[in-house]
């Protein structure tokens, strides 16, 4: 069963598959216009999507065998009966689809993708990466990031506020090799021989009351 972060994860791999095509086709004439998804069109692969989504479940509830659910008398944490409250909230999903966002926008952000970083992100986050991308473009270094693996992953803090907005926090413990390389491509921080242990805290938010059901990017902490 596929979550609405889901579908924009899979929006977002559409998205560079198709320019990833592009690229392999050929160049452009020179008096051709830059190609970009229109926001009608994404509106539109996004609702053929998530009425994909929405067969594809109903036809898992059909299958799901009718069996009785034992009772749990432990109560629930304070996190729980937040996440609770958020209608057709999945925990195990969100989190699954956290982790692929938490990989295309790191990887976004390395090669100065703005096109990808601006379906994930807040303008306001939006705004510190492309001065961070500008920055670094300006002083000719470059960003790699090799990603191992996901040590934990979880929400460490839900809250709704009185206007009815969602925000979870997220911490990502990963194991990483984070190279930077100044314009002449030598290291000038970071060892490729070197796995880090790095913990991220990302915060997303999402409106209840909204009629996007999209959790956007607000926050990324170290």
């Amino acid at each position: 069963m596929m979550t609405n972060l889901d579908i924009l994860v899979l929006l977002v791999v559409v998205v560079l598959i198709f320019q990833r095509l592009r690229s392999l086709l050929g160049t452009r004439p020179a008096e051709e216009k830059h190609i970009r998804l229109s926001k009608e069109s994404a509106e539109k692969l996004y609702n053929i999507l998530k009425t994909e989504s929405e067969k594809f479940e109903a036809a898992d509830q059909e299958n799901e065998p009718k069996t009785l659910t034992p009772v749990d008398d432990k109560p629930l944490s304070e996190i729980d009966q937040t996440l609770r409250q958020i209608p057709n909230f999945h925990k195990s999903q969100f989190l699954r689809s956290a982790e692929r966002v938490f990989q295309i926008t790191t990887d976004a952000f390395n090669k100065g993708d703005t096109e990808t970083l601006e379906m994930l992100l807040s303008p306001k986050l939006m705004k510190k990466f492309q001065e961070i991308i500008e920055q670094r473009r300006l002083d000719g270094i470059s960003a790699e990031t090799d990603f191992i693996c996901f040590d934990r992953v979880d929400i460490i803090k839900a809250e709704i506020s009185a206007e009815q907005t969602a925000r979870l926090t997220v911490e990502f413990a990963s194991q990483q090799v984070n190279i930077l390389r100044d314009k002449d491509g030598n290291v000038i921080e970071g060892d490729e021989n070197y796995i880090q242990n790095i913990t991220d805290v990302w915060t997303f938010e999402r409106a209840l009351n909204s009629t996007s059901p999209n959790w956007v990017l607000i926050s990324t902490k170290k």
